[in-house]
């Protein structure tokens, strides 16, 4: 029997960890987030990072998941049938490739674990006048990261986020602009950018909880 996702009155990040690869990379970028959707929202907000499982039960209360990591993305059965029943219940993961690289190893086994899971014309491009780039702030598309313009990982400029619609909401935005590595700084420094550069991922947010 599939579980609806269960959200209670009280946002809370939620890392998923998966058996395979390195699940815990940019471990300041939770807590930095959070501190923008406290300074930014009146959304109450938990600010310790949950870590689960990704094949526990327990993924059926997050509001909102995330995994990232460099390496290989090769699920157990038991974490497909939860990524799975998550997403297609409610349920909203943000994936990020640490990389920053469409050819690398976390880019096509992630690629391949979604195309297994939900077809292979599943992952589609998202427009850039998706809603989830209004919904709080406004942009014109993904905002392009430090990674990209320096020219680490492919030497590309990522034009697009793509994503695993179900029923015309996002169940999976999937990222190669390694933003978990933009936003992995102390939330207090903030205070050195002209722009915080979290902003997107309070529309990230926003957007799982209302979209």
């Amino acid at each position: 029997m599939t579980k609806e996702v269960q959200y209670n009155n009280e946002f809370f990040f939620t890392r998923l960890m998966y058996e395979s690869g390195d699940w815990d990379a940019d471990q300041r970028m939770p807590s930095n987030l959070l501190h923008s959707i406290v300074e930014y929202t009146t959304i109450p907000v938990n600010t310790t990072e949950n870590i689960v499982s990704l094949s526990s039960e327990k993924v059926y209360q997050a509001p909102f998941c995330y995994m990232t990591g460099h390496k290989l993305v090769e699920f157990t059965s038991e974490e497909k049938k939860v990524f799975e029943n998550y997403v297609r219940r409610g349920g909203f993961v943000f994936a990020d490739d640490c990389n920053h690289d469409i050819d690398g190893l976390f880019a096509k086994s992630f690629e391949q674990q979604m195309a297994e899971i939900f077809g292979p014309e599943a992952l589609v491009k998202l427009s850039n006048d998706h809603p989830i780039y209004n919904c709080f702030f406004e942009f014109d598309g993904p905002p392009t990261t430090s990674q990209e313009l320096n020219g680490w990982g492919d030497d590309l400029v990522h034009e697009y986020l793509k994503a695993i619609l179900i029923n015309d909401r996002i169940g999976v935005l999937y990222s190669n602009k390694d933003y978990g590595c933009e936003w992995d700084y102390d939330f207090r420094n903030k205070r050195w950018y002209k722009t915080d550069n979290t902003r997107f991922g309070v529309n990230i947010v926003v957007h799982a909880l209302t979209g």
